[in-house]
């Protein structure tokens, strides 16, 4: 019987006897492919990198990638393979946006709300970003306009009214956002929350630190987060600063984090404990007086010795 491929001039891609076996007996489509982009790039590319090249959703390729393991045709262990770039997206062209656009009217309504909360037309590489944030990252369109949302405000508090983020900074808080788990709406409403609550808690660190009620530049809002996550009230953070400015004569950032970290790892949270859990050992030449009774006695036998 003549073959009935075709053969292009392409390099071409081996498929062991052994491996087209247990994917056969496996039946998973989306795994075959997986594994047939895999070796068209000689096994260099992390699976989830290819989420773009094939047009998958994250919860598709993780999938398939989770197939390829259980048949033993990729590396168990995730230090065995190339590592995966940690914040970036598979890039999508015009046609794919296109498409989406076309076929998705939850894609269309998401895209013209995000344009209405930014106040401009978003470009192709912007509607990209949004495309990957909902694929690749497989955020519900409700949670990403609460991102954007999010993001707006963010920017809009730092910077004045009227700014605007850009779709570099909403990828990224994006990304977070998925390292978190946030993937409903619920969640994102209690992440929210939690956001606004501490933001309203930083200016009474800023006081504590003597810092008056200027807003905290990027770095310091990092350290006072940490802070607060910590469990240290503003008070217990005025305490922190009073030693460093003992010690250093000013306020410096990360030895009064040295503090904090190390009431922290000793269970010391509260002004309370902190004050009883962190006094110095008492020297001996710092020990009270003897009494009177027992001083008396001592320069008695004193004057005794020399006479």
């Amino acid at each position: 019987m003549a073959s009935v491929l075709i053969h292009t001039a392409d390099e071409s891609v081996t498929v062991t006897a052994q491996a087209a076996k247990r994917l056969l007996e496996r039946g998973d489509g989306d795994a075959a492919l997986l594994y047939l982009a895999l070796l068209r790039h000689h096994g260099n590319a992390a699976p989830r990198s290819l989420a773009g090249e094939l047009r998958w959703d994250r919860l598709r390729i993780e999938a398939a990638e989770k197939t390829l393991r259980e048949l033993g045709l990729v590396a168990p262990a995730a230090e065995d393979l190339p590592p995966e770039p940690a914040d970036e997206r598979p890039s999508y062209g015009r046609e794919d946006i296109a498409v989406r656009l076309e076929k998705s009217g939850e894609f269309r309504t998401l895209t013209a709300e995000v344009e209405r909360k930014l106040g401009k037309k978003l470009t192709t590489p912007d509607i990209g970003v949004l495309l990957g944030l909902q694929d690749y990252l497989g955020l519900p369109g409700d949670v990403i306009y609460l991102l954007v949302c999010h993001c707006a405000e963010r920017v809009q508090r730092r910077f004045g009214p009227g700014r605007r983020p850009g779709m570099k900074q909403i990828e990224k808080e994006g990304y977070a956002w998925a390292r978190m788990g946030i993937d409903t709406q619920a969640e994102a409403a209690a992440y929210l929350k939690k956001y606004a609550e501490r933001q309203e808690a930083l200016p009474r660190y800023m006081r504590a630190l003597q810092l008056g009620d200027r807003l905290p530049s990027a770095s310091e809002e990092k350290y006072l987060v940490s802070w607060q996550e910590m469990g240290f009230s503003s008070e217990a953070v005025a305490l922190a600063y009073d030693k460093t400015v003992l010690k250093c004569h000013e306020l410096k950032w990360p030895y009064c984090n040295g503090i904090l970290k190390r009431w922290h790892e000793a269970g010391l949270h509260t002004v309370e404990e902190i004050q009883a859990g962190d006094r110095p050992a008492v020297r001996r030449q710092e020990q009270p007086a003897r009494n009177g009774d027992e001083l008396r006695k001592y320069v008695q036998d004193l004057h005794r010795d020399r006479g």
